[in-house]
């Protein structure tokens, strides 16, 4: 097992009311093992969300199956999908979400991936009465659709911030982190996704101002990396200040 991940793996730990996370991985990004996070919201009908699933296991699916009924599957980003289908096949009833544009993508047509609705800038009916939602739009095809768990004050993202621990990193990986800007313990996204966001700097920037002037969560959740228990919306503002200035 690799010293990125956070133990113990493929299995529900609850955040708050209503709210888990399930730690996984590591998962290879040009060769560097990352950690990877799925969080789990109980919707108000009793249905379960999975956010961005991580792999499958049976262990895991009885484990959620005591939550509830899982009734929606949420592709977040352009490059948060690669277990859904693992998903959907145990539960074909489950409605698939994905971030805009996800379904154009050459990857996503080549794997027979199914989507059933396109995220919006605005919560659908099923959840808005627990969730809000904003689509952060860069340029080359980058999108990140950004949640907020409303009874518990919990921003939810995935990639918008990485926040690795420098002990969890391999000596010979930490300067490259350091260099994308992705190391704690107040991590950015990375240096490319940051390019990416930038190409539509001003509409990026009126959502994460939302984010952190208006929505002030409590805590933040996100794929990689140590997530922000406490003190989430001061982390948050120093993590984006790259598209708060």
């Amino acid at each position: 097992m690799s010293r990125v991940t956070y133990p113990p793996l493929d299995t529900l730990k609850q955040v708050a009311e209503g709210l888990w996370l399930v730690d996984s991985g590591p998962m290879s990004a040009m060769g560097i093992p990352l950690p990877v996070r799925m969080t789990v919201i109980r919707l108000p009908n009793g249905q379960i969300m999975l956010h961005s699933p991580t792999r499958w296991s049976d262990a895991l699916n009885a484990e959620l199956s005591k939550l509830g009924v899982i009734g929606h599957l949420v592709a977040p980003s352009v490059a948060h999908w690669t277990f859904m289908q693992e998903w959907q096949a145990r539960h074909p009833d489950a409605m698939t979400w994905a971030s805009p544009g996800l379904r154009k993508r050459g990857a996503v047509k080549k794997s027979g991936l199914r989507i059933d609705e396109d995220l919006g800038e605005r919560a659908p009916a099923i959840w808005s009465d627990v969730l809000k939602q904003r689509v952060l739009t860069g340029g080359f095809g980058v999108t990140e659709v950004i949640f907020q768990h409303l009874p518990t004050q919990t921003a939810i993202l995935v990639d918008l911030v990485q926040n690795f621990e420098p002990d969890r990193i391999a000596p010979l990986v930490r300067p490259l982190a350091r260099m994308v800007g992705v190391v704690g313990p107040n991590g950015r996204a990375p240096v490319y996704y940051r390019f990416a966001i930038n190409r539509n700097r001003a509409a990026a920037q009126a959502v994460a101002r939302e984010l952190v002037e208006q929505w002030r969560p409590e805590r933040v959740l996100f794929a990689h990396g140590r997530w922000f228990e406490t003190n989430g919306t001061a982390r948050l503002q120093k993590s984006l200040d790259w598209l708060l200035d």
